[in-house]
């Protein structure tokens, strides 16, 4: 399944989320992320992810293996992901290290999550913070199939306007560069 997903700044925070709380109940969670590549690079060369997310909520915690493959819409990222559950997120990243992966960064993301449809989809809307990262973002996302991204995105772009977003705010910037040209400084 692929992750239709449009990334964008938010400049009006707490209008974004009153809008948002119109929708659906906010779901807040802090999540630990850890990503890995072989020493060579060659998964980032290959565009393609590796992560171990902890996720802290008022659920307690859980812990997901998450590998997304290249780009498959260049105007937005959008990957197809493969993600399961783990039960020991220590023993994860041993066995990751095992295998001959490294960890290349790893942060914190602080998370509003709120599940809703629209326009005869589910939603997953992100209000993120990274605390090493000036600003607020939002990712609106829908799993779809890869013959139907381009609807999806488009659906996705009809929400993000809803909520006050317009193109221009529109960001492929990722929070691993971010973060690590933060920490060059």
């Amino acid at each position: 399944m692929i992750e239709a997903e449009l990334k964008a700044r938010v400049h009006a925070a707490e209008a974004v989320m009153r809008q948002l709380d119109e929708r659906g109940e906010a779901r807040i969670e802090v999540y630990q992320d850890t990503y890995y590549d072989w020493p060579d690079g060659s998964l980032g060369k290959r565009d393609q992810e590796l992560r171990v997310r902890t996720v802290h909520g008022a659920d307690g915690l859980r812990t997901v293996l998450t590998f997304k493959n290249a780009t498959v819409d260049e105007a937005s990222g959008s990957k197809p992901e493969h993600e399961t559950r783990v039960e020991d997120s220590q023993e994860t990243h041993a066995i990751l290290q095992r295998l001959g992966y490294v960890p290349l960064i790893a942060f914190e993301k602080r998370c509003r999550n709120y599940h809703f449809e629209a326009h005869g989809r589910q939603m997953l809307a992100t209000l993120v913070r990274v605390p090493e990262i000036d600003g607020t973002f939002l990712e609106v996302e829908t799993i779809v199939d890869e013959t139907d991204v381009s609807a999806a995105l488009d659906d996705v772009r009809t929400v993000l306007s809803e909520l006050g977003i317009g193109p221009e705010d529109l960001t492929r910037e990722l929070y691993t560069d971010a973060v690590a040209a933060q920490r060059l400084r």
